[in-house]
């Protein structure tokens, strides 16, 4: 298949990149310095061009170093998170290009009230219709609700993303790096197995629409902990927060997101995710530093 990439050069957007090539597929990296991103009919020209089969999403705005930062850059995320999914899929959609876009798990808080995760079908509540969010949470359900209107792709929830391999925006890497922590407990999406799943999704045909691409199952701050000092990757004296309320007085701009979600609609599709446990210790076990 021929995959334009869009966001190819990110932290997820260079997964995608290297198992595209990897699985065989012919990749086509999109910028804006190739194409106006701003126009529905400059992309459909640059499918069109390079005969596409497939396009992928993986550009988006989170803040540096963390969300906090979108509240200072509320013009970018919204641009990067809400408006130019909806670009993307227009133009995807004038040209009968098959789409997938890279979204988020942090349009929800928590569980839902009969204590399962947030499945495919709940609405947001972690969102502006809430008040409750930080603007970048808000902003991606705002994507979401754009895409509805759209058919013919795939919105991929991605959740905490992490490997083994050290980095910035790996959640291993930034447990180890914070001075003090916040327990709560989350899905989580093994990166690897994240873009194997989505690509996978194009290949395998399974039908359109929302997945959870999140590791069956949910865990702790403090049992990730725990795995970390087991897997004898770090001797730091993890230091956590008394509280929420002091998390957000000393630590956070933004409330977050902290959710479970429920990933069986993708299993059930074949899209292979291993268990959330089983998924962080063999990313420990073969880690990487940077």
């Amino acid at each position: 298949m021929r995959f334009v990439l869009l966001g190819f050069s990110g932290y997820v957007g260079s997964e995608f990149a290297r198992q595209i090539i990897a699985w065989g597929h012919q990749l086509i990296p999109l910028n804006r310095d190739q194409c106006d991103l701003h126009s529905a009919d400059a992309i459909s020209r640059f499918l069109r061009e390079v005969s596409a089969d497939a396009m992928i999403n993986c550009a988006g705005y989170t803040g540096k170093p963390n969300v906090d930062a979108c509240e200072s850059d509320k013009v970018n995320c919204l641009a990067g998170n809400a408006v130019l999914p909806s670009i993307v899929a227009t133009a995807c959609q004038r040209t009968a290009v098959p789409w997938g876009h890279v979204s988020s798990g942090c349009i929800y808080r928590g569980r839902r009230q009969d204590g399962r995760g947030f499945c495919e079908i709940d609405p947001p509540n972690f969102s502006f219709r809430q008040n409750n969010c930080s603007f970048y949470s808000g902003t991606k359900a705002m994507g979401e609700e754009l895409l509805a209107d759209f058919d013919g792709g795939y919105i991929w929830r991605l959740r905490i993303p992490f490997s083994r391999i050290d980095s910035s925006r790996n959640y291993l890497s930034k447990l180890m790096r914070y001075n003090m922590l916040l327990e709560a407990e989350n899905s989580l999406s093994h990166l690897t197995e994240f873009a194997n799943a989505a690509i996978r999704s194009f290949e395998l045909q399974v039908p359109f629409g929302i997945y959870n691409l999140t590791n069956p199952g949910s865990v702790t701050t403090s049992e990730v902990v725990a795995m970390i000092r087991e897997a004898g990757i770090s001797n730091k004296d993890f230091r956590f927060f008394d509280s929420e309320e002091q998390f957000m007085q000393l630590a956070a701009k933004t409330p977050r997101s902290n959710c479970v979600l429920d990933s069986a609609k993708a299993v059930a599709a074949g899209l292979n995710l291993s268990p959330v446990r089983e998924a962080l210790r063999a990313s420990l076990l073969d880690w990487k530093s940077g």
